[in-house]
């Protein structure tokens, strides 16, 4: 893990903020707003520079946003979270490093699963987990089915055993990392 030290005292608490901001807004809306990853994005690149300097700064901040972003990438092509979710887990990696982006994606992976897996027992519906799932693995070979004209795929897909507004699990991800790591 990374240590502490090697943030300085801002950079912490304002991921913090983004992420209780993004998944309060996320809860409330099912949704997370483009000016809020953006910005995020925007506002990391010049503190990454100031950090680190010129160069330095700047590899951190594209190599920690390629690095959240290829990882929820895929679960979005999969139709497994909305472009929202990806874009707030690059802008975590652009304030925080690819190291620290990798193990937020981990932990944030976890608390999703562990709450997805969690909602769909309490609901009781197990059987359309397996069926969603089956059909999020048929599909490897299409990229997002819904964005094409036909039809049959997305309504095939379209039985949901209930959205997770997945803002939360990245702010609980990224809170426990940060906590963990000083």
């Amino acid at each position: 893990m990374l240590a502490q030290s090697a943030l300085p005292q801002c950079v912490g608490p304002l991921v913090i903020v983004l992420v209780l901001t993004a998944a309060a807004i996320d809860a409330q809306q099912r949704r997370i707003p483009n000016w809020l990853t953006f910005g995020a994005w925007l506002l990391a690149l010049p503190v990454q520079i100031i950090m680190h300097g010129w160069s330095a700064g700047a590899l951190t901040w594209a190599s920690g946003w390629l690095t959240g972003f290829a990882l929820f990438l895929p679960l979005y092509l999969l139709r497994g979270m909305a472009a929202g979710d990806v874009k707030l887990m690059a802008a975590v990696g652009a304030w925080l490093g690819a190291p620290m982006a990798f193990e937020i994606a981990l932990a944030t992976f976890v608390a999703g699963g562990v709450w997805a897996l969690s909602l769909t027992l309490w609901r009781g519906s197990l059987g359309q987990l397996r069926h969603n799932l089956a059909l999020m693995l048929t599909s490897l070979g299409r990229i997002r089915p819904a964005l094409t004209q036909d039809s049959s795929a997305s309504n095939e897909s379209s039985w949901s055993v209930g959205s997770l507004p997945y803002g939360v699990a990245i702010a609980a991800g990224t809170i426990s990392v940060l906590f963990a790591s000083v």
